[in-house]
């Protein structure tokens, strides 16, 4: 499924980015400062890293590691996945599925050119909610309808639109009638 929208329409384009000495304790009131849930890494005007809100947290904060004292760089992801500004949305997406990240870099050319959520995202494509409710694989329960709709209905795989009454198209995919009838 391909949006039409480029990586480079939704991304970012200045990203907050800090050094690897600064510490945990100042990277958490940059992220509430500035309203994000993740901070790159520079060195040498070059993305050496990346840390989340996640990362802090599940290595610092859960084995009370000391954030006044813990310069970033002992905890940052250095493994960066990055995506090209020209590259599809969708794709973006589906690399954050795949490889389990909320936040991508966008490199062209080997250059640092922005910094792409699934926030920036959802402004720009709602449709791929049901995508990225999928990538945080959200039960099958809490999915169904809260009060006594149809197993049926649901959103429709091809267009995005709510459906009363899914098919299933000749892939396994489910569809509304409008699109199984274009198939």
């Amino acid at each position: 499924m391909k949006t039409g929208y480029k990586v480079g329409d939704a991304m970012t384009k200045k990203p907050v980015t800090i050094s690897e000495d600064t510490t945990l304790k100042k990277c958490a009131e940059i992220m509430t400062d500035k309203h994000v849930g993740s901070l790159l890494i520079e060195k040498n005007n070059k993305i050496v890293g990346i840390v989340t809100e996640q990362d802090m947290v599940r290595k610092a904060m859960a084995k009370l590691l000391d954030p006044a004292k813990i310069p970033v760089r002992k905890i940052m992801v250095t493994e960066i996945l990055t995506v090209n500004p020209k590259k599809d949305i969708f794709d973006a997406l589906k690399v954050m599925r795949d490889h389990n990240v909320r936040h991508l870099p966008v490199l062209d050319k080997d250059k640092f050119v922005g910094f792409l959520t699934i926030k920036d995202i959802l402004k720009i494509e709602p449709q791929l909610f049901e995508l990225i409710v999928e990538k945080f694989e959200l039960r099958e329960e809490a999915r169904k309808p809260v009060f006594g709709g149809s197993e049926n209905e649901g959103i429709c795989e091809v267009c995005g639109n709510y459906t009363p009454r899914m098919i299933e198209a000749s892939d396994g995919s489910k569809v509304c009638q409008q699109c199984k009838d274009s198939i």
